[in-house]
């Protein structure tokens, strides 16, 4: 299976609205693999894995967010595969 990864930068209102708890439940249903965390400048960073259409569903959910959340921008670049087990909540 072919695999994805990018390392997703979010911007906005993005910290305190649940958006990482949100981001892992949304990857988990996308079965993707990787992190989420909190950023000391307001973002939030995200290494999203996965099937390449999974992946791309998941960036579009992105620009949505939770409810009360305001996104700004999200930057994508590629990255590694880490390989990881499951999505968790970094720190």
């Amino acid at each position: 299976m072919e695999t994805k990864a990018l390392l997703v930068t979010v911007e906005g209102r993005v910290q305190g609205v649940g958006f990482r708890a949100w981001t892992r439940h949304e990857a988990d249903r996308l079965g993707l693999t990787g992190w989420v965390r909190n950023e000391k400048d307001g973002s939030v960073r995200a290494l999203l894995e996965g099937a390449p259409d999974g992946v791309e569903r998941m960036l579009e959910r992105l620009w949505i967010g939770p409810p009360g959340a305001s996104v700004a921008h999200v930057s994508p670049e590629p990255s590694t595969p880490e390989n990881a087990e499951g999505f968790r909540i970094a720190r």
